[in-house]
C-alpha cells in the first residue's frame, strides 16, 4: 500500500513476481502515471478552448530494458482526441499534452535520493 495525500493505492507484483497480481505493478503505475498527466493536459486544453472532452482517451505502452539494471526502456503514449474537435486543434493539444510534470520531469531527470530511516 502507498498512502499519498490521504489516498491508499495499492500496489502488487504478478504471482509469477511473487506478488498475488491484486494491483497494478509499481512500473505499470510510473506509465500510468505519465498517460494520466497527458490526459489531465489535454483536457485543460480542450476545456481552455470551450471544447467537449468526451472521448478522449490516452493509451500507455511500455517496453522493459533487457540490459540491467532494470528498467522502463521506452514508452509510448497515443492521444484519442474527442471525435468532435477540429482538426485545427490537433497540433494545440499535442503540443499542451507534451508538456505535461510528468513528461517534463522524465526530460529532465530529477535528483533521487533513497535512504533508510533511524
Amino acid at each position: 500500500m502507498v498512502d499519498v495525500r490521504g489516498h491508499r493505492l495499492r500496489v502488487d507484483q504478478p504471482t509469477d513476481a511473487g506478488g498475488a497480481d491484486t494491483a497494478p505493478t509499481p512500473t505499470e503505475l510510473f506509465a500510468a502515471s505519465l498517460a494520466t498527466c497527458v490526459a489531465f493536459y489535454a483536457g485543460r486544453y480542450l476545456l481552455r478552448h470551450g471544447l467537449s472532452s468526451d472521448g478522449l482517451a490516452v493509451r500507455a505502452e511500455f517496453a522493459m530494458a533487457t540490459d540491467r539494471p532494470a528498467r522502463v526502456a521506452a514508452v509510448r503514449l497515443v492521444i484519442e482526441p474527442p471525435p468532435q474537435m477540429p482538426e485545427t486543434r490537433r497540433a494545440g493539444l499535442l503540443a499542451v499534452a507534451s508538456h505535461c510534470t510528468v513528461h517534463n520531469t522524465l526530460q529532465r531527470s530529477p535528483d533521487i535520493g533513497i535512504a533508510l530511516a533511524p
